[in-house]
């Protein structure tokens, strides 16, 4: 993806789909209400990475602060999905990655789709 953004449009595509279906597309404005059930799920994955070996017990630590940290930021709302994010987990992975970085933040993603995602919120 283009500088750092968190895009589900990409690979096979030369372009990112027109803007009128990237509004219409985008749901962050209304999916937002997930945003604390969607972070616990990533702090249950952590766990089971960390069970896997992905994971070390620091990495899980960091995480875990880092995904609290995201929680906190949510609740103030100093945390906020943008039109760019093109739904809640875009969004909160974006705010993962700012707070723990790309190297341990891009960890969460192994062995979790977009649909596993939406599956157990």
């Amino acid at each position: 993806s283009n500088n750092g953004d968190v895009r589900l449009w990409g690979g096979r595509f030369a372009d990112g789909p027109a803007e009128a279906l990237a509004k219409l597309s985008a749901s962050v404005h209304f999916d937002w209400r997930l945003a604390p059930y969607d972070i616990a799920g990533s702090r249950a994955h952590a766990r089971v990475l960390r069970a896997a070996g992905l994971l070390s017990e620091d990495e899980l630590t960091r995480m875990h602060e880092g995904l609290d940290q995201l929680a906190a930021d949510v609740a103030d709302g100093s945390f906020t999905g943008t039109v760019a994010d093109e739904d809640v987990h875009t969004a909160l992975e974006r705010g993962l990655l700012e707070r723990v970085g790309p190297d341990l933040g891009g960890k969460l993603r192994a062995g979790r789709s977009r649909n596993d995602q939406i599956a157990t919120l």
